[in-house]
């Protein structure tokens, strides 16, 4: 039987790469596919590169177009509103410097045409998230946020808000039938996975809404298996990445250095999560069959974002490729096990 799963890479951590320098790096490690960042779709000149050269250099070396990486011009689009500059690194400095309305506008306009190019290449998902729609204090998880008093409610003006910032967006993916993948996030508009179904909720439950399922941001409370059974019809994309939480540090100390923080990203081998149970739920809630059927594939990716706080990075995600290809890509099982037995 063919495998279910394919080993497959993120390309966002490797920005300072061109295409074709990710896409040579993704292949000698042993990738089947791989999912490039928006920006290395760039072409230098303010759009992007023709579909067909994109297409030619994933044929020339044999390897499945995944998905694009979107995370970033995401994100600011539904953060600007709050002035926040921590966006500042993603957007183009004379955008940053033109104020929250605009760089909300030049996002918008900036992430229709990287659908229109998606749709042009037959990519039909694309892993994301959502920005702070509903404002830091909620972000922030603290009670004060959802305190309404007078004249306001947070919760109420967040859900009005995300409704409206991303009506334009939500339209043109139904437009493209591309799944708008939200990767359950801190800092994001869906944090947990009851937070993702409210947003299902108040958008009349919007086709395009989707979930790329990431392990690794399931370490304050609620467990992978938790969050991704509660929402896994919606899945439509899968990371592949794990962590370690170091007892008696604080989670949300406000420390900049990796190797200091309590949560801390690792290679795929030596986490504290079981990668195999978290690739069979991924196969139990249906992920495998719909991703196959959505994108006419005969495997889903298996996508590597395998980071490390000591580790270099190309070394890091080489070896989470290889982790993948030779331990999570097997075939699916056809029925019970039960059913050969006295056969």
């Amino acid at each position: 039987m063919p495998n279910a799963f394919h080993a497959s890479i993120e390309g966002a951590q490797h920005g300072a790469k061109s295409l074709s320098q990710f896409l040579d790096y993704a292949k000698a490690a042993g990738a089947s596919g791989a999912q490039p960042s928006n920006y290395m779709l760039a072409d230098g000149k303010g759009g992007f590169l023709p579909a067909s050269q994109i297409q030619t250099e994933f044929e020339s070396r044999g390897m499945h177009l995944d998905g694009i990486s979107a995370h970033c011009p995401f994100w600011v689009h539904t953060s600007a509103w709050t002035g926040t500059k921590s966006g500042n690194p993603f957007i183009p400095p004379d955008v940053a410097s033109t104020g929250p309305e605009k760089i909300e506008a030049w996002h918008e306009a900036y992430l229709l045409r990287l659908l229109d190019l998606a749709s042009e290449l037959k990519v039909k998902t694309i892993p994301m998230f959502w920005g702070v729609a509903f404002g830091w204090e909620l972000a922030s998880g603290y009670p004060w946020g959802f305190w309404a008093g007078s004249g306001y409610d947070l919760v109420q003006e967040g859900q009005e808000r995300f409704v409206t910032k991303t009506a334009k967006l939500r339209k043109a993916a139904n437009s493209h039938g591309i799944k708008l993948a939200h990767e359950i996030h801190p800092g994001t508009a869906a944090m947990c996975a009851d937070d993702f179904l409210t947003l299902v909720r108040i958008c009349d439950n919007d086709p395009c809404l989707a979930v790329n399922a990431d392990p690794s941001h399931c370490w304050e409370g609620e467990s992978w298996e938790t969050r991704f059974l509660k929402v896994g019809k919606y899945i439509a994309a899968a990371h592949v990445k794990n962590f370690v939480i170091r007892p008696g540090f604080p989670l949300r100390a406000m420390e900049p250095s990796w190797p200091r923080r309590a949560m801390q990203f690792t290679d795929l081998a030596s986490g504290d999560l079981n990668m195999q149970r978290y690739v069979e739920l991924l196969l139990h809630v249906g992920y495998q069959d719909r991703y196959c059927k959505h994108n006419g594939t005969a495997s889903a990716p298996l996508v590597v974002e395998a980071e490390s706080a000591h580790k270099d990075l190309d070394y890091t995600s080489a070896s989470g490729i290889r982790y993948v290809a030779d331990n999570l890509c097997w075939p699916a099982s056809a029925g019970s096990f039960e059913e050969g037995m006295g056969a």
